[in-house]
């Protein structure tokens, strides 16, 4: 069965609403297998437009990563989240 990942590109504004957030998104992580492969980092934008942070999560299943993007206990995160910053998420099947 192919890995799911979350993949996440974020441009952050408030640091420390932003760091809240983070660490809340630990308990769907644990419920869901997910384990980071990328957290921000050094980067460099080849083409196209970049942003400073960029995220990868891994997952047992795309299953796992929709069911952690959808659960209740992501969204409780996400509230922390708001006015913090901008932020894309895809959720895609590995091969």
């Amino acid at each position: 069965m192919p890995k799911g990942y979350v993949i996440a590109h974020a441009v952050v504004t408030d640091p420390e609403a932003w760091g809240r957030y983070a660490a809340k998104t630990q308990v769907a992580l644990d419920k869901f297998g997910g384990t980071p492969i990328v957290r921000g980092g050094k980067h460099e934008v080849i083409e196209g437009n970049g942003v400073a942070r960029n995220v990868v999560l891994e997952f047992p299943s795309y299953e796992a990563a929709l069911g952690y993007a959808k659960s209740p206990e992501y969204a409780e995160a996400k509230a922390l989240r708001q006015g913090a910053g901008t932020i894309d998420i895809v959720v895609v099947e590995g091969v």
